[in-house]
């Protein structure tokens, strides 16, 4: 399986932030609100499939089984194309330190990013997992994915800002590091292996992404307020909602998406781009016995490459 050197990757990931940053406008709508319906579809699969798990039951294995099909929705920005607000944090972070764009196009990118997947996360929420009934299908005498949809937004909206943050942070390092991973293979599988496993990781390990709570929390908060469900948690068959927009954007949407800022643009941006100057700069002087400039040439050690030196002649 053919892979790319350390310094390709990051070349790579250069080169996904400057086409990001230049998109037309029709480009730039179409993939941000296509990447934040990609999340919401991994998201809404794995509410189907580990969420209402009981932990009494599985354990540990529920969170498991949940994380390992969410990343779903990476899968499909990174192989079908879209453009997803975590990971732009790390590439339009490399595109702009190595001066392919400026400061105002990687705020302006990501804004409009953001806006874009939450809309596509939305439509998932409302179309595709609320109005379609599928969230209120009933098993047992009652709504196993309505309730654990609600408890979830009401775990998530009860976080403290710092904790929120935190797992902010920690989930788009491991995203982002997906992303970068993935970026190192020329084929399909590698590529899938490369996001699986640091994707499962943050979901199973409880980090917070804003783009799927941009899903989460939403549907949550709209199946809590159903007649149907109202009438479910009056009879102490499901717990009531707690979360209101109010918390989901002041309690989660905006420390974590100040994490996730972080988490991929300095973590994995800025310390991956260091890494690369720092190692150019461990520079040898080589001249031969008569000093002609024409002879002087330059090695340096570049982190990945297949060889220690690389030299350029003057």
């Amino acid at each position: 399986m053919a892979t790319l050197t350390s310094q390709e990757i990051l070349n790579a990931t250069v080169s996904m932030g400057l086409s990001k940053a230049n998109q037309c406008w029709i480009a730039r709508a179409a993939n941000t609100l296509l990447a934040g319906m990609y999340i919401a579809i991994g998201g809404f699969l794995a509410i189907r499939i580990g969420l209402a798990l009981p932990w009494e039951q599985w354990g540990g294995m529920s969170k498991l089984i949940f994380g390992a099909v969410f990343p779903l929705g990476l899968m499909l920005v990174v192989l079908c194309g879209a453009d997803l607000f975590t990971g732009s944090c790390m590439t339009l972070t490399t595109a702009q330190a190595k001066q392919k764009i400026t400061f105002g196009q990687t705020a302006f990118t990501l804004a409009t990013s953001w806006i874009g997947n939450f809309a596509g996360a939305l439509f998932v929420a409302f179309f595709i997992a609320y109005l379609s009934g599928l969230i209120f299908e009933s098993a047992g005498g009652t709504m196993p994915w309505a309730a654990a949809v609600v408890n979830l937004a009401n775990a998530k909206c009860s976080l403290g800002f710092t904790e929120a943050l935190l797992r902010g942070i920690g989930c788009n390092w491991l995203v982002c590091l997906a992303v970068f991973a993935a970026a190192a293979s020329t084929e399909t599988i590698g590529k899938i292996a490369a996001l699986w496993f640091p994707t499962m990781a943050f979901v199973a390990l409880g980090m917070e992404h804003c783009i799927a709570n941009m899903f989460f929390i939403p549907l949550g908060i709209l199946t809590g307020t159903d007649p149907r469900y109202i009438a479910l948690a009056e009879a102490g068959k499901a717990a009531a909602l707690k979360a209101d927009f109010y918390s989901f954007v002041a309690g989660n949407l905006v420390p974590v998406t100040i994490g996730n800022i972080i988490g991929g643009s300095v973590l994995v941006g800025m310390l991956y781009r260091r890494q690369y100057q720092k190692g150019l700069r461990r520079i040898v002087l080589v001249t031969d016995s008569v000093f002609d400039c024409s002879d002087i040439c330059f090695a340096a050690f570049i982190p990945g490459s297949n060889s220690l030196f690389g030299t350029v002649s003057f």
